[in-house]
């Protein structure tokens, strides 16, 4: 018995949202929150607050008090304006997707939103959340636009959906909650997590002249160029930058040049997570030491390469990775 509410509210809970969905179906991004879908309540505080208004006019009336009646439909007017804008505060704003980022098996992916305001009123304490984790709160300036944070536990490998959250406020004076359900498709990758140092990788190669592709050496330095995304940052000029150069990025030639290929066929002892752990232990150790590396799966292949963005799709490719039977 001491179950039954819990239980009961989650039934309820669960019969509210499908016929939200069945009602407002898949949002597109970006998403518009116009009235009709604005759902609002009292709050507790908003409960007591009608009570204690309708002791007043109980009262008043009961007494032949023009002064208290006053009073509390002077009250009542304030609690039905606190109403009106409330709802306003979500009505007309909207949300779009501005990013999301990537997190180890056992962390948080992070998903951006950006809360857009074309009105001339600001829209304060904007609530997004997911569940009964705690939510984002942002201030949104009039005419202007803030960025949110949702964060979902990354429990095991492969895409991490975003399927649904809310929207809410209590602003002002917290009498009334208003909130909206926004149901979309939006997606993060959770990479596996990696397996403890330790395991030797496989044999090195060398690539002499600098051939490779964004692999200079470190010995014969032969200029700078502007830093593009990706560059590794052991190579960034900082003293330049420091002295108000810009970014730059530093060019060696004529060197050796140490690359790793990882390869799954390396790892037959292991099982597929296990393998995929180490591959990206590999990976990870790699980039830290500025070498370059590739990745070779069944049925994928990357070429070696350095930098910030081929790291991420290798880690990618091991995280989306499937087996034989359909894993991933």
């Amino acid at each position: 018995m001491a179950r039954l509410p819990g239980r009961l509210r989650s039934a309820l809970d669960a019969r509210m949202q499908a016929w939200i969905r069945r009602r407002q179906g898949m949002d597109a991004d970006p998403v518009r929150l116009d009235r009709r879908r604005i759902y609002i309540l009292p709050t507790p505080l908003g409960i007591a607050y009608a009570a204690m208004l309708f002791a007043m006019v109980l009262g008043g009336m009961n007494y032949g008090n023009n002064l208290g009646l006053a009073l509390a439909f002077l009250l009542v007017s304030l609690g039905l304006v606190v109403m009106h804008h409330c709802h306003g505060t979500l009505s007309g704003l909207v949300l779009r997707l501005a990013a999301t980022e990537s997190a180890f098996v056992g962390n948080d992916v992070t998903f951006r939103l950006s809360l857009e305001n074309s009105a001339l009123a600001p829209r304060p304490r904007i609530e997004l959340g997911v569940g009964r984790a705690p939510a984002c709160v942002v201030d949104v300036p009039a005419a202007g636009s803030a960025m949110a944070e949702l964060r979902l536990p990354a429990a095991r490998r492969g895409r991490v959906p975003l399927q649904r959250f809310i929207v809410a406020t209590r602003h002002p004076l917290g009498l009334f909650r208003a909130w909206a359900v926004v149901h979309c498709a939006h997606e993060a990758i959770a990479w596996p997590a990696p397996a403890d140092r330790g395991r030797v990788p496989p044999g090195v190669e060398t690539d002499t002249g600098g051939a490779q592709e964004h692999a200079q050496g470190d010995h014969d330095f032969a200029g700078l160029r502007p830093f593009q995304p990706g560059d590794s940052l052991r190579r960034i000029a900082w003293k330049a930058y420091a002295r108000g150069q810009g970014l730059h990025t530093k060019q060696y030639a004529g060197t050796d040049v140490v690359s790793h290929v990882f390869d799954w066929e390396s790892l037959p002892a292991l099982g597929t997570e296990a393998r995929l752990a180490q591959l990206c232990r590999w990976i990870l150790d790699a980039h830290e030491h500025g070498e370059a590396f590739g990745l070779r799966l069944p049925g994928a292949t990357l070429e070696p390469n350095l930098g910030t963005a081929h790291r991420e799709r290798c880690l990618n490719a091991l995280a989306l990775f499937e087996d034989g039977h359909g894993r991933a």
